[in-house]
């Protein structure tokens, strides 16, 4: 089968099944794991790599007011590699291709290939497209031993945690400028880590906050995670602030429990390493009870 993947989680969960030689197309944003760099890619953002959080948001709102999307397929390489299966998403028109994006596109093919449309919202819904990706694939039972294996990791967590009676407030900032409150898998994921998410809501959209709820919310643990953003990125933007008032006196902040992630590995792409992040999420939430050496690059306290 030859499958072209244009979204960065599909592609990881495509190379944990064994079907990396499979893959033949990618996005400009599949770099994991290394050999996804190699693959050749067939859909760019046309967002310049050098712009800032404000810049992005600004260019991401203009277009939506304009019906226009941040996304390039070539379609030409898609005529070459002349896919099998595609593999998009319909969760954020911001991070990754919608099957809108692909229309065009999908036209000028000589033979119509399958296209597999990802949404999800949960932990549940990531297991669940990781055995999609793999029936669609021809490869159901690697899918699910290897939902299977997230699955159990995450268990062990939330049983570790289960009998906690101090759950810190958490405030997970998945944008910046403007800040947004992370949505989706991640509150739930803090939940399972033993904190509570002080204004994101389980399994819905991130939401924009102003500073002042942000402040209000007085968190006990900050999460710097910047959707798309490594850790030099995360904390780049970070210092680039102007922080609102009240926020020196923000428990997080006294305690030294403000942390800065390599959003896009572990929070932001709803992929096999989801699983890791529950663990690297209950480290710094419980750092006695859990203990966990993090590969480098990963988080950095501000």
């Amino acid at each position: 089968m030859r499958i072209c993947s244009l979204l960065p989680s599909a592609t990881e969960t495509l190379f944990a099944l064994g079907l990396g030689d499979q893959v033949v197309g990618v996005t400009h944003e599949c770099d994991f794991p290394r050999d996804a760099r190699d693959k050749r890619v067939v859909l760019r953002s046309n967002l310049p790599h050098s712009w800032d959080s404000a810049a992005i948001d600004g260019s991401v709102s203009e277009a939506a007011r304009q019906g226009t999307s941040r996304y390039v397929v070539d379609d030409a390489a898609l005529r070459e590699l002349d896919p099998d299966l595609i593999i998009t998403q319909d969760l954020c028109h911001v991070c990754a291709a919608s099957p809108g994006d692909l229309a065009a596109a999908l036209a000028t093919l000589p033979r119509a290939p399958q296209v597999l449309s990802l949404t999800p919202h949960t932990l549940a819904g990531v297991w669940r497209d990781i055995r999609s990706i793999g029936e669609a694939a021809g490869a159901a039972p690697q899918a699910e031993r290897l939902a299977r294996q997230v699955e159990s990791r995450v268990a062990q967590v939330e049983e570790m945690t289960a009998s906690l009676a101090e759950r810190p407030r958490v405030l997970c900032l998945e944008w910046l400028d403007p800040p947004y409150v992370a949505g989706h898998w991640l509150p739930e994921m803090i939940r399972i880590a033993g904190g509570r998410d002080a204004l994101g809501r389980a399994g819905e959209e991130s939401q924009r906050v102003n500073w002042e709820e942000a402040v209000a919310a007085q968190a006990e643990v900050i999460l710097v995670a910047p959707c798309g953003f490594g850790l030099a990125g995360a904390v780049a933007e970070f210092r680039k602030l102007q922080l609102p008032p009240g926020w020196n006196d923000l428990p997080a902040v006294r305690q030294r429990r403000v942390f800065a992630l390599d959003a896009n590995s572990y929070t932001s792409r709803p992929g096999p390493r989801l699983a890791s992040a529950v663990w690297i999420l209950a480290s710094l939430l419980h750092p006695a009870r859990f203990t966990l050496s993090f590969p480098p690059n990963t988080i950095q306290q501000l």
